[in-house]
């Protein structure tokens, strides 16, 4: 039955991983959200004003004087991204590429499903994983909200922000797939997305410094992910829309090349 169905088998098959990559990007999350406390002691304070502005941008460190503005800095802002982006990244490389460098693609294939199917259901189940981690972390921070004092935000604050969040994933595995689908090579699909993502932090946090740069700002899927401070304002219909939009034209280029190239197997 596993092997009928495309979309279980890739479930099944990741279950290892995506436990691992659950646990670890709960935990980062939960423990640099529960340090919030501890920033609003004066010894704190004063040490983060001896920070350079600049040096705290860079970081997208923009706000720790808020609840919202430290969640939205030191846990949504950089370490969760990263490890999300990083996870998505290389299931999304692994969906398709991973079976043709290995040499499997052959026996996958020649079980009665299309090529269309196949690829779009493994994507799927990336999603799936994806969106698992944005939830779980989601109802982690829900549960800190009263001892780490996370005043100012409600329940709806951390979905909207839960929701960017699996998108920005979504966005970035959409990527690896389809640059995956398009090669054949694992490794490419991995540089590229991984060039992309770096890229993307730099434009949204550190070209803007630069004169007449701010323009990168709005090019960068960590901006249409954290623009508009979706834990305090909710869901922001424009960055979701091109975090979405993205998704679905990439996961579409994917599983197009994919269908028409020709695989030697």
């Amino acid at each position: 039955m596993l092997l009928r169905d495309p979309f279980t088998k890739a479930l099944h098959d990741a279950r290892r991983s995506l436990f691992g990559w659950t646990v670890s990007i709960v935990a980062v999350g939960a423990m640099y959200a529960s340090f919030w406390p501890t920033m609003q002691t004066p010894e704190m304070t004063k040490a983060l004003e001896a920070y350079p502005e600049g040096l705290l941008e860079a970081f997208n460190y923009s706000d720790l004087t808020s609840a919202a503005g430290y969640l939205g800095s030191a846990v949504y802002g950089l370490l969760v991204p990263l490890l999300v982006a990083v996870f998505a990244i290389a299931a999304g490389a692994r969906a398709v590429a991973g079976d043709e460098e290995a040499g499997t693609l052959d026996l996958v294939l020649a079980h009665p499903v299309g090529r269309t199917r196949l690829v779009l259901l493994r994507l799927a189940a990336v999603a799936v994983g994806i969106v698992a981690v944005a939830v779980l972390l989601g109802l982690a921070m829900v549960a800190l909200s009263g001892p780490s004092q996370f005043d100012g935000i409600g329940v709806g604050g951390f979905a909207a922000m839960t929701l960017h969040l699996a998108l920005f994933g979504l966005a970035f595995a959409a990527l690896a797939f389809a640059v995956g689908a398009a090669t054949g090579r694992r490794a490419v699909a991995l540089g590229v997305s991984a060039a992309v993502a770096v890229l993307g932090y730099l434009a949204n946090s550190v070209l803007p410094q630069v004169r007449g740069l701010a323009w990168a700002r709005e090019l960068s899927p960590f901006h249409w992910y954290l623009g508009g401070s979706p834990l305090l304002d909710g869901v922001q219909p424009v960055g979701a829309l091109l975090l979405a939009g993205a998704t679905v034209a990439l996961a579409a280029v994917g599983a197009v090349t994919f269908a028409r190239r020709d695989i030697a197997v």
